[in-house]
């Protein structure tokens, strides 16, 4: 694969982390001169063999009693993964502030709605054997069907819930005029480095996992400060548990390899519900497992659920998207695009001289504005 720019750009410019995307492979004989390379082009012949590879091994299907274990049990899949690799699984995304700038310090999102591009390296995955990079898999729920047990102090905050439409400002952060969600926060790696990096005071962080261990691990965490971060239980498919917030709240909701692992046929509901917590001009952002994606290819058969979505060998699961998929789900639940981008990376091993192309979606859409004295409101430039 070869581009047209100059390679070797550095990540560190002028004391600053540049954006991803701005290495390029110009000369396929250095390909292992770096461990990464933007914006790789596939070739015709390279997309239709991932493409015939899917279709191999979505050609067997797990079985309907297996499904339905791996949906009623989902707690119990992520709460072993938590149990066995605590907090030394995941490394912090720090790149997060570089890519969705509306997390950094003096961020005013209404003025402030950047465009530009993605990639980033993340942790190791044990599908992906040792050696290997990858975004590990995110994480949220199942809808029904399990017994996972919420800390007492989640049951307080529940208890109070149906009181929020009377007297909005009795909730967890409600004197703070900047809130920032991210659900399925596993054991805090983008939570950690936003509260360490973003000392705003007027700032408060909500976080939230389908997996109670997981968030006992933020709690206990030595940088857990309960006066300006929240940390709760929550299944994201259940539409009758409540967030701890009111609708219209929210300045940013923080998607990160999440929504991939819960049911497709679930997604939309749960994004309209999230929709409704967003404060006008308010955006969320995201970033998930792009089609084609290598980890999609080294599935086996008898692993696929259904199209393109699959089960990994610890019970967990994962979805595949495209542009257009995302693009749907949050049209529909009434938000406007500000970016959707495809990132296709390649990423080598120097040492094994391994080369692996990687496949991620990063997206930005924002909650319309309420109209203007003259009935109009602001549309985001778009991307």
């Amino acid at each position: 694969m070869a581009a047209s720019c100059p390679e070797g750009v550095p990540e560190v410019q002028d004391g600053k982390r540049r954006q991803f995307g701005n290495r390029f492979l110009s000369d396929p004989a250095r390909v292992f001169h770096y461990n990464a390379w933007d914006n790789v082009e596939w070739s015709e012949e390279q997309a239709a063999a991932a493409e015939r590879k899917v279709q191999e091994n979505s050609s067997q299907r797990v079985s309907p009693e297996k499904q339905v274990d791996y949906e009623v049990n989902a707690h119990k899949y992520w709460n072993d993964f938590y149990k066995i690799h605590e907090n030394g699984f995941f490394k912090d995304r720090h790149w997060l502030f570089t890519e969705f700038p509306e997390l950094a310090p003096s961020h005013n999102p209404m003025t402030d709605l950047p465009l530009e591009s993605q990639k980033h390296e993340e942790g190791r995955s044990r599908e992906d054997g040792p050696g290997l990079t990858t975004e590990p898999h995110g994480h949220s729920c199942a809808s029904h069907g399990h017994d996972t047990k919420v800390p007492p102090v989640e049951e307080t905050v529940a208890q109070k819930l149906s009181h929020l439409a009377i007297c909005g400002d009795e909730f967890p952060g409600s004197s703070a005029t900047y809130r920032i969600l991210e659900v399925g926060c596993g054991v805090g790696n983008t939570v950690f480095p936003v509260l360490q990096t973003n000392n705003n005071p007027n700032l408060f962080v909500y976080c939230c996992d389908f997996s109670a261990t997981a968030i006992e691990l933020v709690k206990t965490n030595s940088e857990y400060d309960p006066s300006r971060c929240f940390a709760f239980v929550h299944d994201l498919c259940d539409e009758d548990q409540s967030y701890p917030m009111p609708k219209d709240s929210l300045d940013v909701i923080v998607l990160i390899f999440v929504l991939s692992a819960i049911v497709p046929d679930k997604m939309q509901r749960a994004i309209n519900r999230l929709s409704r917590l967003l404060k006008p001009g308010g955006v969320m952002l995201l970033r998930d497992y792009g089609r084609y994606d290598m980890a999609q290819l080294r599935f086996k058969k008898g692993q696929c659920l259904s199209g393109n979505f699959y089960v990994r060998g610890d019970g967990t699961r994962v979805y595949f998207f495209t542009q257009d998929e995302l693009d749907a789900l949050f049209t529909a639940a009434g938000l406007e695009k500000v970016q959707n981008l495809v990132d296709r990376r390649l990423q080598v091993n120097r040492g094994k001289q391994l080369t692996m192309y990687r496949v991620w979606i990063q997206c930005k859409y924002s909650k319309p504005l309420l109209p203007s004295a003259n009935g109009e409101a602001s549309t985001p430039h778009t991307t």
